[in-house]
């Protein structure tokens, strides 16, 4: 039966931050992940977690400034030392919420080798000093339609990004409302890399709603997951088509 973790970056959207972790235990789930925690303390997030009974499984280490569009700088020559500097705030946040694992942004910029090179470079640091705490790395690739100029966008890319950081705590997150937009074959592709998987994202193609709401057979690829054995999280990381309960409609046979 696949764990589903509730996106709290996405999924009651009618409710504050801090709130959403009562509202995702009220509506079954047991684990709760979010993107970018860093406007309110570390103790704060890491009490209502606590408070609701959830687990917290993900959340992203963080990704320049949102707010001029930058959606990573973990590719972006220069950054480096703000690159390490966000990877020790990030840090702070999981070991506060007891998270096991943090996603690392690529960001924007053109598809040259010296972008490769530094998202290696960073990568691997990123791993190495996680490693040190426990706690695990993975890199997740993003279509060009919902982010465009995104340096990592492929399954293959991302695998030639960890075989060339060579660390052995650092994963693919697949998403698959990005990877069905880029390259489809969702399977077969989960399949032949479910050992260099470390999470897992869904929402439904192609206005990343709920399942149910597109083109990806959920039903199927769940039971897939399942068979195949995959024993990590699947994030909802969607946004509701509405309310967010009566879109949970789905998930009602995965949840407690």
């Amino acid at each position: 039966m696949p764990r589903l973790a509730a996106n709290l970056s996405t999924l009651f959207p009618e409710r504050g931050f801090l709130d959403r972790f009562g509202a995702a235990a009220a509506a079954g789930f047991r684990y709760v992940e979010y993107q970018f925690p860093y406007v309110y303390p570390a103790d704060e997030v890491a009490d209502a977690a606590r408070r609701a009974a959830l687990e917290v499984v993900l959340h992203n280490l963080p990704a320049g400034d949102l707010a001029v569009g930058e959606r990573g700088i973990a590719c972006l020559p220069g950054r480096e030392a703000e690159f390490r500097a966000g990877v020790e705030r990030a840090i702070e946040y999981a070991k506060a919420a007891g998270c096991p694992r943090l996603n690392c942004l690529a960001g924007l910029a053109p598809q040259e080798r010296r972008h490769f090179d530094t998202l290696v470079a960073n990568a691997r640091y990123a791993a190495r000093r996680l490693s040190e705490v426990g706690l695990q790395l993975v890199i997740e690739p993003l279509n060009t339609r919902s982010v465009p100029g995104f340096f990592l966008t492929r399954s293959r890319q991302a695998i030639d990004v960890l075989d060339a950081a060579g660390e052995g705590n650092a994963f693919l997150q697949y998403d698959v409302f990005h990877m069905q937009i880029m390259e489809g074959d969702l399977a077969a592709t989960i399949e032949r890399l479910l050992p260099r998987i470390g999470h897992v994202q869904i929402a439904d193609v192609p206005e990343r709603h709920e399942p149910g709401t597109g083109e990806v057979n959920f039903d199927f690829l769940l039971a897939h997951l399942d068979a195949l054995g995959y024993s990590g999280w699947v994030g909802c990381e969607y946004n509701p088509r509405g309310d967010t309960l009566e879109g949970l409609k789905w998930a009602r046979s995965y949840l407690r």
